[in-house]
């Protein structure tokens, strides 16, 4: 059993949407209530079969685990595998499903379509945190594209096409300079197996290309060319633009994944490729992402002070947070490398439950628009308790989890570059900023707007799928080590090995300048 529990993971969630496909007919409601039963269910299994790989796995044991691997196509190998890195990605992908199916109960249209797309995708992000082939990575990354391409496309809002459109070239343009370094690196290394790969030194001799020295030689390019695609992923400043049109226009289902789960891409590439695979190319270029990552944290939370809409706000909001997390990747330490970890998945459910909240009042009001609302707490006190707990989370309020991670990245930061920590430290101060002018004008204050005076506050339904968000955001805030006792192996052995790397480079340098 043990030796396909990824495969079942990965595949159960299409295994449904085919079933959905070929089974289900029509568009009466009896239909459209089965494919959200058939859509929930499959959710809810993955992650049952996903706990067995948690309860399982051994942090102690730095390499792949669970590794399956069969020849698939023209040399090319079906091989998986999940370390401490990847595993608790797994777990934050199939925790969020079933609640992002669940919260999706209110669609009726198109309803069995949906839900297929939603299934595929999830089957496509797992494929990425456990495959250990480059050909096999790739495609999966690239291919949860389609999925989300057509949930903005077809169940956004008005200007849905223009966003989805955006997303898509955006994230595709970054991924074929990925392409390229793929193809070089198996020219370079005879393999496309990523264990093996991180192990290979790539040249690393300065290159005249076109009339330029590139100081780190192939590394430095093959950095680049996987720095564009995960950088455009995350996002990063400066090529984020596409994100808060993507989370503004899509339905509220499609903002939670992509701020939980999607947006997690990138700084999972990061660890797995950019650091082991191209260490020299990684240090030369680290300054100029630390100070990237720094802008993005100030800039995008003064933009995120003068937004009118919800959601393009909360978006702007997980740039900022995203800034932390590149920030914490390169600083090659193990706080700071801890830390970004434990952002991403501290992200995954505080921004998730964000958009959730804004999702809760556009069901009743069907506008965004910060301004329509005022004084809620008169009429939604359950609500006005939810959405106060996730601001302060957002935050970074001690005992969430929000702060556990900020507080690493800072921590690691501080002894890589004392002025880019003073920096993100002050992006601190502005999402407090940002985050409680938001909780204030939309839930303070007097209910004066003749619209509000009926408004219901949430349901049975809508509690329950806030309920376990709550408790991961407060357990982890709480009790970090559940965290950082499975992935610091994993993220030790991988700092060892950048260190190592970098060393053997610099001292082959030397000989060869000699």
């Amino acid at each position: 059993m043990n030796d396909s529990l990824l495969s079942l993971v990965t595949f159960i969630p299409a295994l449904a949407a085919a079933i959905l496909a070929i089974f289900l007919r029509g568009e009466e409601a009896a239909a459209q209530r089965n494919a959200k039963w058939v859509a929930l269910v499959a959710t809810v299994i993955t992650f049952l079969v996903s706990l067995f790989v948690l309860a399982g796995f051994d942090p102690s044991d730095t390499g792949m685990q669970f590794v399956e691997e069969r020849d698939w196509l023209m040399g090319l190998k079906y091989k998986l595998g999940v370390d401490g890195i990847s595993i608790l990605f797994v777990m934050l992908t199939t925790f969020m499903m079933p609640l992002v199916i669940w919260s999706s109960w209110d669609v009726n249209t198109r309803v069995k379509e949906y839900m297929i797309a939603f299934l595929l995708l999830e089957t496509l992000m797992l494929g990425v945190f456990m495959a250990l082939d480059l050909v096999l990575f790739y495609l999966f990354f690239e291919a949860g594209l389609i999925p989300m391409f057509l949930i903005i496309g077809i169940w956004g809002g008005k200007e849905r096409i223009y966003a989805s459109f955006k997303f898509f070239l955006y994230t595709f343009l970054g991924s074929v300079l990925m392409l390229v370094a793929m193809v070089g690196m198996y020219v370079d290394a005879g393999t496309t197996d990523i264990p093996t790969l991180m192990n290979h030194t790539f040249a690393s001799e300065t290159l005249n290309v076109l009339g330029f020295q590139v100081i780190g030689g192939l590394q430095t390019l093959m950095f680049l060319a996987f720095f564009a695609s995960f950088a455009v992923k995350m996002p990063m400043w400066p090529v984020h633009t596409w994100l808060p049109d993507a989370h503004v226009q899509a339905p509220t289902a499609g903002s939670v994944v992509l701020a939980a789960i999607l947006l997690k891409m990138g700084g999972y590439g990061f660890l797995r490729f950019s650091l082991p695979m191209f260490p020299i190319g990684a240090e030369i270029l680290t300054p100029l992402v630390l100070w990237m990552s720094a802008i993005a944290i100030v800039y995008t939370s003064l933009v995120a002070l003068v937004q009118e809409d919800m959601k393009k706000l909360i978006a702007y909001s997980s740039v900022a947070h995203m800034g932390y997390v590149t920030m914490g990747i390169f600083a090659a330490n193990q706080q700071g490398i801890d830390g970004a970890i434990f952002q991403m998945l501290s992200h995954g459910f505080i921004s998730g439950a964000l958009f959730l909240c804004v999702g809760v009042i556009y069901d009743r009001m069907h506008t965004r628009e910060i301004d329509a609302y005022g004084g809620l707490v008169n009429r939604m006190p359950a609500y006005a308790l939810i959405f106060m707990f996730f601001t302060m989370a957002n935050v970074g309020l001690p005992g969430t989890s929000g702060f556990i991670g900020e507080f690493l990245v800072l921590m690691g930061i501080f002894q890589v570059n004392t002025w880019v920590a003073l920096v993100a430290a002050s992006g601190v101060i502005f999402s407090a900023a940002y985050a409680l002018w938001l909780y204030r004008r939309v839930v303070f204050g007097d209910l004066i707007k003749e619209s509000l005076k009926t408004i219901k506050d949430m349901t049975a339904r809508e509690k329950w799928i806030f309920a376990p968000l709550v408790a991961m955001t407060l357990i982890l805030g709480v009790y970090p080590a559940l965290v950082t006792d499975i992935i610091g192996p994993s993220v030790e052995n991988l700092i060892s090995n950048y260190e190592t790397a970098l060393a053997h480079a610099h001292t082959g340098n030397q000989m060869a300048s000699h």
